[in-house]
């Protein structure tokens, strides 16, 4: 096995599925974690190369992250890279966000990072490998109704920086991406959502995803994947303990 391990968590669709394919085509032996092995299975049969894996895993589940890397050690050996893509989003205003979803928010968001990162550490420091959190401009900037979202991406960034000093003596770079609104299931889900409760047509409503990007466009899942991909392996470990904007200029 001489090609690098890379774990992705949330890697069957979207972002994660951008960065699965990117890391593949880049000679990556790539372990796909998330919940439905069905759809992780999908998405690895379509992944350039051989050699890729899937395991089960609950980021919100500290068993279920132990469990997991163990499988992905056994059958891909120590990895060379963790990328931490999964998460959810849920809106609202603050008055009326319920304390559960808060705490779902955190717990996948942010708590799930911490946990695979600490699951992956003795792996890394054998390889001085690397780590990438994906975060959001909303750990930049914060969005309206998006209170627990932003507050979990913030925590994100500041983890990613704390991390980034503790291992920067190991030769670990670690460093957090940050995407603005991107073409995926989700941000299609929320236009979806506009267009029934407010009436918007499709442009209207994906207007109000991209109006603060100066490019006027939604951010492609692919371009997310080439940072990553670079992250991973070219760029010098000096780089750590950034937050890269993917955002069209929006953060600067």
């Amino acid at each position: 096995m001489n090609a690098p391990h890379v774990l992705i968590t949330g890697g069957n669709r979207g972002i994660g599925a951008a960065i699965a394919h990117a890391l593949a085509a880049d000679g990556w032996r790539v372990t796909l974690a998330g919940r439905s092995i069905e759809a992780l299975e999908s998405t690895r049969t379509t992944l350039p190369g051989d050699g890729h894996a899937v395991v089960q895993m609950d980021v919100a589940s500290a068993d279920s992250i132990t469990r997991a890397f163990a499988d992905a050690r056994t059958a891909q050996g120590p990895l060379h890279a963790l990328v931490n893509n999964a998460g959810v989003v849920e809106t609202g205003p603050t008055q009326r966000f319920a304390l559960a979803s808060w705490e779902r928010m955190l717990d996948v968001n942010l708590t799930g990072v911490f946990l695979c990162c600490q699951a992956a550490l003795a792996d890394l420091r054998e390889t001085q490998g690397r780590i990438v959190n994906i975060a959001s401009t909303a750990a930049q900037k914060g969005y309206a109704f998006t209170a627990a979202y932003s507050a979990a991406k913030h925590g994100v960034v500041g983890f990613t920086r704390s991390l980034a000093l503790e291992l920067a003596p190991a030769g670990i770079a670690v460093n957090a991406v940050c995407p603005g609104y991107t073409d995926t299931d989700i941000v299609r889900g929320g236009m979806a959502q506009i267009m029934d409760k407010k009436g918007k047509s499709e442009a209207e409503a994906l207007q109000s995803f991209t109006q603060a990007n100066p490019m006027q466009r939604l951010v492609r899942p692919d371009e997310v994947a080439e940072v990553v991909r670079w992250l991973c392996r070219q760029a010098p470990a000096a780089i750590t303990g950034q937050s890269i904007s993917i955002s069209g200029g929006e953060v600067m």
